[in-house]
C-alpha cells in the first residue's frame, strides 16, 4: 500500500533523523577519510529524496528501517568497488553538469552483431564512429538471454552475463573503457520492467521459493488477474494477447506485459527495488554511462488502473536516481516510453531521467513528410518540446521499434484533425497503400478488432529510396535522399542529442529475408533490423553513389553542427511562416532553421526573419543571403541561417572540415 506522506516539513525531520542514525555504519563502512566525506556529502545531498520514496512506497511495512538500510548498504558496496577512473569521471562530470547537453554530442545505436558481429568487431569499429562523430554509442541489449524466447535480447536472464554470442562481461567493460578513451560514452538497456523466465529469480521462483516468488506478481487464481484485465491494453495483440500467463508447474498465474516469457517484477517489493539497485550499480561500475530504463511506464500496478504512467513510477526512478548521484553520479538515465506525449514528459526531469527519447519529434517527422504540411509539426513541437534544467532529449528519425503515431488527439484536434482518421492515413501511406506514396513499409501489430496498427521499415525504404532505386528514375532517387538528409538534419539541429540508427547513414534498405527466419517471421520489426552491409559503407567516400549522397550530407551536417556552439541545447522556439509546406525554429535566438517538406520549390516571406537574413548566410549552402521580401527554398531544402557576426566561435577544428 501506498502512503503518500505529503507533509514535507515532516519528511525532511524524519529523513534528517534517519541519516544520523545511518551515519556510524557509513564511518564504519569507509574508513577513508576522503571517500567517507564525498559519500556522506553526496548522500546528504539525495536522502531527502530517498527517504520521501521509501516511506511512501513501503513505510507501511513494519521492518521499513531494515529494507532502507541494505538499500544504502548495497550504495556503500558499490561505491567502495568503484574504480578510481570511474571515481576521476564521477568527479568531472559533477563539475559539468550539463556536459551531455553541448553541440559535440552525437549519438549513434546499433544491434552489436549486425553492425560488427562481435564486441571485439565493434571495438575495431571505432575509427569509423570517429569519422562520423559519435560521442555517444547505444547497444541494443547485449546480456544473456534465452536461445529462442527472447524478444530480441530483451528477455534478459542475466544483467551480469553478456551474451556468449556477442563476448564477455570483461570485453564489455574494455570496450567501455576504449570507446571512453576515444570521447564516446557506452549506453545499454536496462531492462526495468521484466525478466526473461529463465532469469536465476525465475528460476528458483518456478522451483518453488516464496522469496522470489516476491520478486514477481503471482496469482493462485484468475480471480485478481480478471480485475486487471478489463482495464489493460493489449501490447502485442497478434504475438501475444492478454497480460497473465498460466504456469502449469505451479498452477499459478503470473504477470507477463509483452510476452509469455518476460515475467513483470514486483515493484511494491523493498527486496526486487535493493536487487535492481544492485544490477544497475553493477553495470555503471563496468564503466556503462548511460543506462535507457526500457519500459517505464509499466513498473508498478495498481487495481482499477490501466497499470500504466502511474504516480509510482516517478517516485521509482527519482529513488533510483538518486542512489545514481550518491555512488556514480557520472551515469545518467534515459527514458523510453512511448506514450501519449505528457506522460512522456513526465519522466523528465535532473531528478529523475536527465535524458528521454522524442517520440513525438520522430512521428513529427514522419507525418509532416507523408502530408508535405507543418501546421500539426509546429503546432506539437510548440506545445511538447520545451524541457527545463539539465535535461534533453534524443532525437532520432527511427529506433530498433515500430512506428507508432503517438501524437496527442488533443493536439490534433486544436489544428482541425481527427486523430483516428489521421492514424489510418499514414498507416496506409507508410504501407504504401495509398495511393502516389513513395514508402515502403509493412505493418506491426494489426489489431482487427481497432483496426490499429503500427508501421515497421528502414528511414531509407520509408523515405521513398527502395521505391526510387527499383524505378531507376534519377530524379526519385534524388528526392529520396533529400528527404533522408532533410528529417535526419531537422535532428541535428533542434536542440538535444541526435541519434544515428546505423545503416541509415549509408542508405539500409528493408531486409525482407527476415521473413524466411522461423524466429522473427512473425515480427515485421526486423525487417528494419538488417546486418551492416559492407558494400554500402565502402562506397560512403564515392560522392556519386547513393550512401556516398546520404553518408557524405549527413557527415558535413555533424561537422557544422560541432562547429557552432549555438546548436547546444538551450532554447529552441518553433515559428509558424507564410507557407504550410516550410517548419521554422529559432536555435538560441542565433540560428534559423528553415525546412521544406515539398517536393516543389516553396517561398517564405522574409519580412518575419529579417533579423537573420540581413546579411545572413546559409550554413548548409554556404552562401550569403539576398535581402528581398521573399525567400525561396527547392525541394526537400534545409537551410541553417546565421546571421552576420555570429559566426563559430571559438574556432573549432570542424569548421574548415564542413566547408571542405
Amino acid at each position: 500500500m501506498t502512503l503518500m506522506h505529503t507533509d514535507r516539513e515532516w519528511i525532511t525531520k524524519q529523513a534528517a533523523k534517519t541519516l544520523q542514525r545511518l551515519k556510524p555504519r557509513i564511518v564504519s563502512a569507509l574508513p577513508e577519510e576522503e571517500l567517507q566525506s564525498e559519500f556522506l556529502t553526496r548522500l546528504a545531498g539525495h536522502f531527502e529524496t530517498i527517504f520521501e520514496v521509501a516511506y511512501s512506497l513501503y513505510g507501511g511495512q513494519y521492518d521499513f528501517f531494515y529494507h532502507l538500510q541494505t538499500w544504502i548498504d548495497t550504495a556503500l558496496a558499490a561505491y567502495r568497488e568503484r574504480s578510481s577512473i570511474l571515481r576521476d569521471l564521477d568527479r568531472r562530470r559533477e563539475q559539468n553538469p550539463a556536459w551531455y547537453q553541448d553541440n559535440k554530442m552525437v549519438g549513434a545505436v546499433c544491434y552489436v552483431d549486425l553492425f560488427a558481429g562481435s564486441l571485439a568487431g565493434l571495438e575495431a569499429k571505432i575509427p569509423y564512429l570517429e569519422e562520423l562523430g559519435i560521442t555517444y554509442l547505444h547497444l541494443m541489449p547485449v546480456f544473456a538471454s534465452p536461445e529462442q524466447n527472447n524478444d530480441g535480447g530483451y528477455a534478459v536472464s542475466s544483467f551480469r552475463e553478456v551474451n556468449p554470442r556477442l563476448g564477455t562481461m570483461q570485453q564489455l567493460e574494455q570496450l567501455a573503457y576504449k570507446l571512453r578513451k576515444h570521447g564516446i560514452s557506452l549506453v545499454l538497456d536496462f531492462v526495468f520492467n521484466h525478466t526473461s523466465n529463465e532469469h536465476p529469480w525465475a528460476v528458483r521462483a518456478l522451483a518453488g521459493d516464496e522469496e522470489y516468488q516476491a520478486y514477481y506478481r503471482f496469482f493462485d487464481d484468475r480471480s485478481i488477474p480478471n480485475a486487471y484485465e478489463p482495464y489493460l491494453r493489449e501490447i502485442f495483440p497478434e504475438q501475444a494477447p492478454g497480460s497473465f500467463t498460466y504456469l502449469p508447474e505451479l498452477n499459478k498465474w503470473v504477470w507477463t506485459t509483452f510476452y509469455s516469457f518476460q515475467w513483470d517484477l514486483n515493484y511494491a517489493n523493498p527486496q526486487l527495488f535493493r536487487a535492481m539497485l544492485e544490477e544497475m550499480f553493477f553495470l555503471a561500475n563496468r564503466g556503462v554511462e548511460i543506462l535507457r530504463l526500457d519500459a517505464v511506464p509499466f513498473i508498478w500496478k495498481e487495481l482499477g488502473t490501466n497499470c500504466e504512467n502511474l504516480p509510482q513510477v516517478n517516485m521509482l526512478i527519482r529513488a533510483y536516481n538518486a542512489f545514481m548521484r550518491v555512488v556514480c553520479p557520472s551515469l545518467l538515465f534515459k527514458s523510453e516510453a512511448i506514450v501519449h506525449p505528457r506522460d512522456v514528459r513526465s519522466y523528465i526531469g535532473e531528478d529523475k531521467c536527465q535524458l528521454s527519447y522524442n517520440p513525438i519529434m520522430m512521428v513529427s517527422l514522419w507525418e509532416a513528410l507523408a502530408t508535405r504540411e507543418v501546421y500539426f509539426f509546429t503546432h506539437t513541437m510548440q506545445k511538447q518540446f520545451p524541457l527545463e534544467g539539465n535535461t534533453s532529449w534524443i532525437n532520432y528519425v527511427r529506433s530498433h521499434d515500430d512506428i507508432g503515431w503517438g501524437f496527442a488527439d488533443e493536439d490534433a484536434q486544436e489544428v482541425g484533425i481527427i486523430g483516428s482518421h489521421h492514424r489510418y492515413f499514414l498507416n496506409q501511406f507508410y504501407t504504401g497503400a495509398f495511393p502516389g506514396s513513395f514508402a515502403a513499409g509493412q505493418p506491426f501489430n494489426y489489431n482487427p478488432r481497432t483496426g490499429d496498427m503500427r508501421i515497421s521499415g528502414t528511414c531509407a525504404s520509408l523515405a521513398g529510396l527502395e521505391k526510387a532505386l527499383l524505378s531507376h528514375d534519377p530524379a526519385e532517387i534524388g528526392r529520396a535522399v533529400k528527404r533522408i538528409l532533410l528529417i535526419y538534419g531537422i535532428c541535428f539541429s533542434a536542440g538535444g542529442i541526435p541519434l544515428i540508427y546505423l545503416g541509415d547513414e549509408v542508405g539500409t534498405l528493408n531486409n525482407y529475408a527476415y521473413a524466411d527466419d522461423p524466429e522473427k517471421k512473425a515480427d515485421s520489426r526486423w525487417l528494419h533490423r538488417p546486418p551492416a552491409d559492407e558494400r554500402l559503407y565502402e562506397s560512403r567516400h564515392d560522392p556519386a553513389s547513393v550512401p556516398g549522397m546520404i553518408f557524405n550530407g549527413m557527415l558535413r551536417m555533424l561537422r557544422l553542427r560541432k562547429a557552432y556552439p549555438q546548436f547546444s541545447n538551450g532554447n529552441t522556439r518553433f515559428v509558424s511562416t507564410s507557407n504550410k509546406h516550410v517548419l521554422a525554429f529559432v536555435r538560441n535566438a542565433q540560428i534559423l532553421v528553415l525546412a521544406n517538406f515539398s517536393e516543389h520549390r516553396q517561398s517564405i516571406e522574409a519580412q518575419p526573419f529579417s533579423g537573420f537574413l540581413a546579411a545572413g548566410r546559409d550554413l548548409l549552402g554556404d552562401s550569403a543571403l539576398s535581402t528581398g521580401q521573399v525567400l525561396q527554398l527547392e525541394p526537400y531544402q534545409l537551410m541553417w541561417i546565421i546571421p552576420a557576426g555570429h559566426e563559430a566561435s571559438p574556432p573549432d577544428r570542424y569548421a574548415d572540415a564542413a566547408r571542405a
